[in-house]
Order: structure tokens, then C-alpha cells, then sequence
């Protein structure tokens, strides 16, 4: 934008007006002679552009630049520049569509100002901003740089060249927006914050409350309105049943009396006629009484027929009984020989685990045997090496000994095989003579034999079928025994406990049952038996008989049901009172209360239910007599707690005084049931011992109950048993006295000698090697001891502690087998006796069903004896019935008529007497009938305009489709909740919520539209930083690129340039630096010695900025003033052109 005419009418010396047209577009200074009125062309420019500092034109207030201050009768100041705007790239926004722009102030004298844009008036601001658009800011300090400021520019620090930049580049002005944005947000911050506090503090809380209100009067609207209907429905349904009432009870109250009036004419008309049949059943019976009295027979064969009868379903009755009870014997048959099978199975099962642990304990025991010794060897070895003498007497020391040992256990058992051998060698030859005549021998004696081996096997059955009894010598003894000794404790305790009965009689306490099915464990008992009172505290047992009194006698039941039962049918001896747990209202001592009295006297006081024991179950009958009463050690301590006011509880002493919290002292002597409660736990121990001992005489006598067949049935055996051994021992003796038998006995025998020879040559040999191996271990450690004695030493105590480490775990392993195998024993033993008794149960239930079988046979053949006897005299009964057959059934006839008559003559009466109550309440019913219409007519005008619609399908009033009875019931919970709420209701709160609602919305717009202006603020401001740092680095460039061809310019052969100050960005500031035939220097001081080349050094920065400003109007002036004859200008570089 360049200035293309200026016209100044009235400023300050052109007093006309003055057109001044035809600028050079290379225009850049004004020059002329002192007082030509060039600085008034600037100042009317500055004028233009809006400028507020009067001085810069070198005036004191606005009327200082009116031509003379109004005194030449010139009372306006008028300036306008007209700028060529063609260049729409560079035009002020809002101005492109303008080839020229015209800008006009004006002052009046008195101080008005105005603008015209292209003639049209404009407020300054605007007119501040078209120039600000296009980076000419009037008011910048750097805008204009006079004559006395060139030394200023020159020490201007980074920052502030930083500043001549911003300016240059018109950023200056983004500064001023952004900071009115910053203002303008916390405006807009402050308002957010106090509508959002309005809206927090006074409008949702009232609105919230309001909207509550609002939701409860539609609910009341709701409810009034359903209830309205329902109301409406209910007494319409109402209306019409009673005038259907009213129209039906007319005909019906007429039906029903005429009804009744035609049964009492029945009724008369039946008497009558049950009057003539029993003339005519008195007539047949005396007919039928003359001809019974002919003769008995039919009597005496109806009484035999009976008689048949019943002794017929008594033989069926029987029969039936037998033969249930034999049914039932053969299902226990069924079972018990299933038990047997199950019992034989578990017997042989556990008789393998015997066999087994048997085995696995031997085979332990034996390799524990052998540890020992091996342990007793080595530590006899060890204390022999250590200190050289044998511990036991007579035996070599340490190795020599071993190994003598070993040598002689290798001599041994090659001798015990050679002797074997030998032996072997001579039975085989002796067998070889005898054989022959054994064989002949033993063909002599084969029947003998026969008879041994039968009799040993029927010994082995017998002791087969004593191990399954599980028999035991001596063991029924014992339990005998035991039975006399529990039988003597127990009548000692009986009569001891009776001893202390009779110490405190009113403790019985005995009752009947009420009921056959009557629970006796409902009946919990006394209270003083249903506590108990530890040894250490049976000094308190006084004070507890206080605090308890006569409660302690009182029944405790498990209800109030129970209690009533007792006491209606349990004929009790004595009046009692009754505790029932369900009922009693316990009132137990708080713990602060506890606590306080503890706190007052600690270890001297406590709650009196502290010092018993008693079940769970009784715990309310419990706190109900000991839970709100204090014992305390001493009167001190009771008097001190009583009283207190934290406390306020009755207290009694040790000794027996009462405090009671009233006032009330009570006391000073022993109380005549002193030591009960003492008598009753002592009691109580010797009741609980008795019942244990009577619960082991109890299993006891079960017990030999349960095995006394099996006792009799070992016994039994047992004898069998003895005699087949005697049997045995006299066919052995028959068999040895015989010569061919003792033949025949020797070769068995020498065959036997045959085989433990050779079992004994290979066990010789195991131990001739054995011996072998150990005489070379023992060299071996012989040797080894000689070259290191310590160190074989530990060996050999590291070797003994293994092996003692292994003899005790293997000595606990051989107990728990022991353990094992004696619980096996006792089980297989039990098994066996379990066997035993099903067994004998079998034969008893098989003997049991023989005999019922017989029983049933018998009773058999007497059922068919009696049926024939009772078929023929039924067939004479039935020849004599036929004769009286006539005249009962006449007489049937006629019991049956009259009973019919009298029947329906019953059966009318009481439809007259229900005819009766029926018409009565006809007349009720019509009656309150009548009443009701009336009233509901009177009560509800609007029946009389819908009378027409009542019932009518389609209309409110349609009953099709409801169920009257919920309509009624939720009428009344309608009604209900209408009366509640109408209390409840706010009826203006419609009204206030609107306006409330308004003031909301209002201020959410407001707040809403708030947040979006700051929004765009932000947004703003985000683009103005980016906008002003891309302008200010182009103008960065711009001047550095003019700095330094303008240095060059001045300085041949020299450069210049703009740096970052200190190496920062450029937003820290801006330097200078310079150079030229090899010298480098920064900043102005010390760079250029004289101020003339300061002077140089300024211009050209300010050439720099004026050649990148699109309109920089300026002015310099020199110290001497130039003369008329130096040239236009004052500068030795050529005019720059402006950027623009």
C-alpha cells in the first residue's frame, strides 16, 4: 500500500489547503531548508495514523496542531491520505474490494476528533486496525526514530532489536490481541465460575428439590385421578348390583313363601300317613311273633351258623398271622444267610491280612534281631579299638577276636556239612534196607492210619470252627467278674447318692407323662440341676442361693407348650413354677455396667452368671435368675459397686448380704439353706458317675447276652474238641505199640532226618560263605586300621550310627507291625464270634419256621373240618328262613316306607327353616338394598347423567374385563396413599419450576456459549503465536539479507549479519555481528571507535527495517543540520525502495 496524495487543510503551518500529489513510488525522505515545514508533512502523517503521544510531533495537546491554535480564525485541523490499494495481496483486511483507500482525521477546536474511511465516519480503533492489517502500528516506540535516538538504537540491548524486529514485522499487534484475549478469558473465566457456582449453590439444589416436588404432585395427580376412576367404577358395579338386587328380591321373597307353604301341607300329609304304616307294622310283627313261638329251631341254627362264622374268621385271622410272621421269618432266614456269607468272606479276608502282617512282623523282628547284634558287635569293636580291652570278659580283643570268630564259623560250618553228609550218606543206606518192609508193613496198618488221618482232620475242623467263634480261655470268667464289681460300685453310688438326696428333698421334682407321646428331654429340669459350680468356686455357692432365691427351684422347659402340658395332665405333686426358654424375657447386666464395677474393685467383684458352667440350650433361664446381679468379695466392695451410679445393680456378698441399688440392706445371719448348692453339685458328680457305671453294666450284660450262645456253642466245641485229641493220642499209641508201625514210623523219620540234612548242609553253606566274606572284611579293615587308626575310628563310629539311626527306625516299624498284628488278631477274633452268632441265629430261625410250618398245617386241616360243619348248618338255616321269609319282607316294606316319609318329612322341615331364614334376609337385603341407592344417588351426582352407561361395554364403566375384588383393594390403597399425599404435596410447585427451569437453561446457554468463546479465544490466540512467529522469522530474514547489503554498501569488502543472542533462539534477542578484512566483532561498543561510524552502523539497521516495512514515513536528522547546498540525500547509499 504507498501513499499516492495527502491533503492537509488547517495542520498546524499550512493554515489552506494543500494538496500534495504525485509521490514517487521510490519516495523515502523529505529534505528542505529550516522551517520549510518538512517535519509537519511527518507529523501529519503520524497525525493520520492515529498517534497518542503529542510529543513525537512535538505537540502539547490536540489544539496544538490547529494553524495557530484556532487564532486565525481557523477552528479545524483536517489531513487525508489517499493510498494506492491495488496490490490486494497487501490490502487491510476488509478493504481489498478498494483500489484507493482514503483515511481522513479531523480536529475541532475544543478537542473533537473524528475519522472518515472513504469518507464515512469511523471510530479510531477501526481506523487502528486497518493499519495495524498491513503492520503499521503508530503507537510502537520504534515507529518513529528522531534525530536524538540514533544513540539509543545503537546500545539497544538483544532484546529490545528483538522488539525493532517485532515491530518492523507489525507483531506488535498480536501482542496487543493476544493480551486483550487473555483479559477477555479471565472475564469469561470469572463469569463461568459464577454461573457455575449459581448454577451449583442456588439453582440445581433448588431445582432438584423442586423437581422432587414436581414428581411427587404427578404422582398425586396420578393417584388422585386413578383414583377418581376406580371410585366411579367400584360405585357404579355398586349401583347396579343393588338394583338388580332390588328388582330380584321382589320375585324371589313371593317364590320362597309360597314354597314354604306348600312344604307344611307336605309335611301334615306325610305325618299321616307314617301314623297308618305303623299300624300295619304292628299288625305283621304279632302275626310273626305267634308263628316264631311255634317252635326255637330257627334261633338255635342261627346261633350255631354264627358261631361257625366266627370261629372261621378267628382260624383265617390266625392263619393270616402265621403266615405273615412265617413270611417275615423266612425274609430274616434270607438275611441272616447273607450276613454268614458276608461274615465268612470278612473272616477269610481278615485272616489273610493275620497271615500277612504275621509274616511281615517275623520277617522285621528277625532283621531287627540281627541289626542288634551287628550293633552289639560293632560297638564291643569300637570300644575295644579304642581302648584296647574287651568290655565283655573272656573275649579276645577288637579284630583278632572278630577274626577268630569268623575262622571258627568257617571251620564250624565245614565241619556241620561233612557231619551232614555223612549222615545222609548212612540214613539213605538204612532207608534203602528198611523200605520193603515198611511198604509191607504200612499195607498192614493202612486202616489204622485211615482212622488217624480222619480223626485229625475232624480235630482241625473243630479248632477251625473254635478260631471263627473267636474263643478265648478265661473269658467268660471276666466278664462275670466285671459284672460283680460294676454291680457293687453302682449299689454304692445308689445309696450315697440317696444319702444326699435326702439332704435337699425339695429338688425332686417328678411328673407323669401328659401324652403317650410325650418327649421327656422337653423337660430340661430344675434350675439348681442345670448349672454346675467348679471346686475353686464353691466359696461363692452361698451367695449364688441368695442371688437365685426361689428361683433356683423353678422347672425349666423348652416352651410355653410344653409347660402347659405338665401342668393340665402331669399330675404333679406340688405346685411348681415353670421357665419356658421360648418365652422367658432375660434381662442380663450390660458389659459397661460390668466393666464399672470391675473398674471400682478389680478381682473383688463379678456378674454372679460368671461363676457357673451350663449348657447352651438353658442359657436364657439362665441370665433370666443369675444375669443382672453382682457377688462381691466383702460388704466394702458391695456397698461401694451398689451404689455407684455407673453401676446401680443388686449385689451379695460371700457371706450372704443383700444391697440392693432401692436402698433395701439385707443380712447378718447364714441363710437356712446354706450349703445346698455345695450338696447338689456333689450330687450331681455322683449322679453323672452312676449313670456311667450303669452304662457299662448295661454293655456288659448286652454284651455276654450277645455271646452267651456263642459261649455255649465254643464250650461245645471245645469238649468235642478234647475228646478227639484224647481219641487221636489212643489211635498214636495203638500205631506206636505195633512193631511194623514203629518200622514204618522210622523210615518217615529217617526220610524227614534226610531232608533237614540238606536244608541244614545249604544253610552251612550260606554261613561258611558268609563267615568267608567277613574274614576278608575284617582283614581288609585290620589293615586299614593300621595305616590310619583315626580315620578308620570315625569310619567305624559314622558306620554304628547309621546302623543305630536304621535299628531304631526299624525297631519303631516292628512295633507298629506288633500293634498292627494285635489289632488283626482282636478283628479276625471278632469276625469269628460275629460268624459264630449268625450262625446259631440261622439254626434257630430254621427250627422257628418248621414249627410255624407244622402250626399252619394243623390250623389248615381245623379250617376245613369247620367249613364243612358250618356249610350244613347254613343249609338248615336257610330251610327255616324260607318259612318267616313272607313276613319279614312285608315288615321291611313298611320300615322302609316310614323311614322315606320320615325323611322327607326331616328334610322339609328344614327347607321350611331355611325358607324361613332366607325370607328374613330377603327383607334385609331389600331393604339395604334400597337404602344404598338412595344413598349413592344422594352422595354421587354423576350417576344420574350416566346412569345409561353403567355396565355399557365400551365406557368407563365396562365390568367385562375387570376383577372387582383387586379394584376394591386397590381403592383402598389408593385412598391411602391420596390421603398421605395431599399432606406431602407442594400445589404451586408447577408453576415455580418452570420459571426455575428457564433460569437454568438460560444460564447453560450463557455458560455454554461462554466456554465456546474461550474456546475460539484459545484457538485464536494459538494461531496468532503461530502467525507472528512465521512473520517474525520473514522479517528476520528480510533484515538480516538488507543489514548486511546495506554494510557492504557502506564498508566495501565487509559483511554483516543478525545472530541469536548468546547462541538462543530468536525469541532471546537479537545481535550483531560484523566483519571485514579479517576482523570479527559483536554488538556495537568497542566494534566502530568513533560515533560517525555509530551513526553509519544505526542507519543502516534502520535502512534494514524500512526496507521490509510496506510504509515506514521517517526522518533523520544529523548534529550539524545539513547545509541548503548538500544534496537531497544525506546518505552515501542509494535511496532504498519500499517494500511495497
Amino acid at each position: 500500500m504507498k501513499v499516492v496524495e495527502v491533503v492537509i487543510d488547517g495542520f498546524k503551518s499550512y493554515a489552506v489547503r494543500t494538496v500534495i500529489s504525485g509521490w514517487d513510488e521510490s519516495f523515502n525522505s523529505i529534505t528542505g531548508l529550516n522551517g520549510s515545514g518538512k517535519s509537519n508533512i511527518l507529523d501529519a502523517i503520524c497525525f493520520v495514523l492515529g498517534i497518542t503521544n503529542m510529543s513525537t510531533v512535538r505537540a502539547q495537546n490536540l489544539q496544538d496542531l490547529i494553524y495557530k491554535r484556532g487564532q486565525a480564525g481557523v477552528t479545524k485541523a483536517s489531513v487525508t491520505i489517499v493510498f494506492d490499494n491495488r496490490d490486494k495481496k497487501k490490502s487491510p483486511i476488509g478493504f481489498e474490494e478498494y483500489a484507493q483507500i482514503s483515511v481522513t482525521r479531523q480536529i475541532v477546536l475544543g478537542g473533537t476528533s473524528k475519522y472518515l474511511i472513504n469518507g464515512h465516519r469511523a471510530q479510531q480503533q477501526t481506523v487502528q486496525n486497518l493499519f495495524q492489517s498491513v503492520q503499521l502500528n503508530i503507537n510502537n516506540p520504534n515507529f518513529l526514530i528522531m534525530q536524538g535516538r540514533i544513540t539509543k538504537v545503537l546500545n539497544m540491548k538483544p532484546v529490545e532489536i528483538l522488539a525493532m524486529i517485532e515491530e518492523a514485522a507489525g507483531t506488535r499487534m498480536f501482542e496487543d490481541r493476544r493480551d486483550k484475549a487473555f483479559k477477555t478469558m479471565a472475564k469469561k473465566e470469572m463469569k463461568v465460575q459464577e454461573i457455575t457456582e449459581l448454577l451449583r449453590d442456588e439453582i440445581e439444589p433448588k431445582l432438584e428439590k423442586l423437581r422432587t416436588e414436581k414428581r411427587a404432585f404427578l404422582d398425586f395427580q396420578q393417584t388422585q385421578n386413578d383414583l377418581e376412576r376406580l371410585t366411579r367404577l367400584v360405585v357404579a358395579h355398586d349401583y347396579l348390583k343393588n338394583k338388580e338386587k332390588l328388582k330380584q328380591s321382589a320375585g324371589d321373597l313371593e317364590a320362597k313363601k309360597q314354597r314354604a307353604k306348600d312344604l307344611e301341607e307336605s309335611t301334615a300329609r306325610m305325618k299321616q300317613e307314617i301314623t297308618n304304616l305303623e299300624e300295619d307294622m304292628k299288625r305283621v310283627k304279632a302275626v310273626r311273633e305267634k308263628e316264631l313261638r311255634k317252635g326255637g329251631k330257627f334261633q338255635a341254627l342261627e346261633d350255631e351258623v354264627k358261631a361257625h362264622s366266627h370261629e372261621m374268621v378267628r382260624l383265617a385271622t390266625v392263619l393270616d398271622l402265621k403266615n405273615s410272621s412265617m413270611a417275615e421269618e423266612k425274609e430274616r432266614r434270607k438275611g441272616i444267610q447273607q450276613s454268614v456269607k458276608e461274615l465268612e468272606a470278612q473272616l477269610k479276608e481278615k485272616s489273610k491280612i493275620y497271615d500277612k502282617l504275621q509274616a511281615q512282623y517275623d520277617a522285621a523282628k528277625s532283621e531287627l534281631d540281627k541289626q542288634t547284634a551287628e550293633v552289639d558287635t560293632k560297638e564291643e569293636l569300637l570300644q575295644t579299638l579304642q581302648t584296647g580291652v574287651a568290655s565283655r570278659e573272656g573275649q579276645e580283643n577288637g579284630y583278632q577276636g572278630q577274626l577268630q570268630d569268623a575262622r571258627n564259623r568257617v571251620s564250624a560250618a565245614a565241619t556241620e556239612q561233612e557231619q551232614a553228609k555223612l549222615k545222609i550218606t548212612h540214613l539213605e543206606k538204612r532207608i534203602k534196607e528198611d523200605e520193603p518192609r515198611a511198604k509191607k508193613a504200612k499195607e498192614q496198618n493202612s486202616g489204622l492210619l485211615k482212622d488217624l488221618e480222619g480223626l485229625r482232620s475232624q480235630a482241625k475242623k473243630l479248632e477251625s470252627e473254635l478260631s471263627k467263634l473267636g474263643f478265648a480261655p478265661g473269658r467268660e470268667e471276666e466278664m462275670y467278674r466285671q459284672e460283680t464289681l460294676l454291680q457293687q460300685q453302682i449299689r454304692i453310688l445308689r445309696e450315697q447318692a440317696d444319702d444326699m438326696k435326702r439332704k435337699v428333698a425339695n429338688i425332686d421334682f417328678s411328673y407323669s407323662h401328659p401324652s403317650p407321646s410325650f418327649d421327656r428331654s422337653k423337660v430340661k429340669g430344675l434350675v439348681a440341676q442345670l448349672f454346675t459350680l467348679d471346686k475353686e468356686k464353691t466359696l461363692a455357692g452361698t451367695a449364688l442361693e441368695i442371688c437365685a432365691g426361689g428361683r433356683l427351684y423353678n422347672v425349666v422347659v423348652d416352651s410355653a407348650e410344653t409347660g402347659t402340658q405338665l401342668l393340665q395332665h402331669g399330675k404333679l405333686k406340688k405346685r411348681v413354677t415353670i421357665i419356658p426358654l421360648n418365652k422367658i424375657s432375660a434381662l442380663r447386666a450390660s458389659a459397661e455396667k460390668i466393666g464399672a464395677a470391675q473398674k471400682l474393685a478389680p478381682g473383688k467383684v463379678d456378674l454372679a452368671l460368671s461363676f457357673i458352667g451350663y449348657e447352651e440350650e438353658v442359657s436364657a433361664a439362665m441370665d433370666y435368675v443369675f444375669g443382672s446381679t453382682l457377688i462381691c468379695e466383702d460388704a466394702e466392695t458391695a456397698k461401694r459397686v451398689t451404689f455407684d451410679h455407673a453401676v446401680r445393680m443388686k449385689s451379695v456378698t460371700l457371706e450372704g448380704d443383700i444391697y440392693d441399688p432401692s436402698g433395701t440392706l439385707s443380712g447378718g445371719s447364714s441363710p437356712n439353706s446354706s450349703g445346698v448348692l455345695v450338696t447338689l453339685q456333689k450330687l450331681n458328680d455322683l449322679t453323672k458317675e452312676l449313670r456311667v457305671q450303669e452304662t457299662a453294666l448295661s454293655d456288659l450284660q448286652a454284651t455276654m447276652a450277645k455271646e452267651k450262645n456263642k459261649l455255649d456253642s465254643a464250650r461245645e466245641t471245645k469238649q468235642e474238641l478234647d475228646l478227639k485229641t484224647h481219641e487221636i493220642k489212643l489211635t498214636e499209641e495203638q500205631i506206636g505199640s505195633n512193631s511194623s508201625s514203629s518200622i514204618i514210623q522210622a523210615v518217615e523219620e529217617m526220610k524227614a532226618n534226610i531232608e533237614q540234612l540238606k536244608k541244614d548242609i545249604t544253610e552251612a553253606k550260606t554261613r561258611h560263605s558268609e563267615a568267608s566274606k567277613d574274614i576278608k572284611r575284617i582283614e581288609k579293615d585290620m589293615n586299614d586300621f593300621s595305616n590310619n587308626k583315626d580315620s578308620k575310628l570315625a569310619e567305624l563310629q559314622s558306620s554304628l550310627d547309621v546302623l543305630k539311626k536304621s535299628q531304631a527306625k526299624n525297631s519303631l516299624a516292628v512295633k507298629t507291625l506288633q500293634k498292627e498284628l494285635q489289632a488283626a488278631r482282636l478283628e479276625s477274633e471278632q469276625s469269628g464270634g460275629d460268624l459264630a452268632a449268625a450262625q446259631e441265629q440261622l439254626v434257630e430261625v430254621e427250627s422257628t419256621l418248621k414249627a410255624q410250618a407244622d402250626e399252619i398245617s394243623a390250623l389248615q386241616k381245623e379250617q376245613a373240618h369247620l367249613k364243612d360243619t358250618h356249610d350244613i348248618a347254613l343249609a338248615h338255616l336257610s330251610s327255616e328262613r324260607a318259612k318267616l321269609t313272607s313276613f319279614d319282607d312285608e315288615l321291611q316294606a313298611l320300615e322302609t316306607a316310614s323311614r322315606t316319609k320320615s325323611s322327607l318329612i326331616t328334610e322339609a322341615g328344614l327347607s321350611v327353616q331355611t325358607l324361613t331364614h332366607q325370607i328374613d334376609k330377603s327383607h334385609k337385603d331389600q331393604s339395604a338394598a334400597a337404602q344404598a341407592v338412595a344413598g349413592m344417588e344422594t352422595s354421587h351426582d354423576w350417576l344420574a347423567d350416566e346412569k345409561d352407561n353403567l355396565g355399557r361395554a365400551g365406557t368407563p364403566y365396562d365390568f367385562s374385563g375387570q376383577n372387582m375384588g383387586e379394584c376394591r383393594s386397590s381403592l383402598r390403597t389408593l385412598t391411602e396413599r391420596f390421603q398421605g399425599l395431599r399432606k406431602k404435596i407442594n400445589a404451586k410447585v408447577m408453576a415455580t419450576i418452570g420459571a426455575v427451569e428457564k433460569k437454568e437453561a438460560a444460564l447453560k446457554g450463557m455458560m455454554r456459549t461462554v466456554v465456546r468463546d474461550k474456546r475460539k479465544i484459545e484457538e485464536t490466540i494459538e494461531s496468532l503465536d503461530r502467525y507472528k512467529e512465521e512473520a517474525l522469522l520473514k522479517t528476520w530474514k528480510e533484515v538480516d539479507g538488507e543489514f548486511g547489503a546495506v554494510f557492504a554498501e557502506l564498508l566495501p569488502g565487509s559483511w554483516a549479519k543478525l545472530v541469536p543472542s548468546d547462541g538462543g533462539g530468536r525469541g532471546a534477542g537479537g545481535g550483531r555481528r560484523v566483519g571485514g578484512e579479517g576482523a570479527v566483532g559483536e554488538g556495537v561498543e568497542g566494534e566502530f571507535g568513533r560515533v560517525e561510524r555509530g551513526a553509519e552502523v544505526c542507519a543502516w539497521i534502520v535502512m534494514g527495517l524500512a526496507h521490509c516495512r510496506s510504509f515506514l514515513p521517517f526522518f533523520l536528522f544529523f548534529r550539524p543540520p545539513p547545509r541548503p547546498s548538500d544534496p537531497i540525500l544525506p546518505f552515501p547509499f542509494p535511496p532504498l525502495r519500499p517494500a511495497g
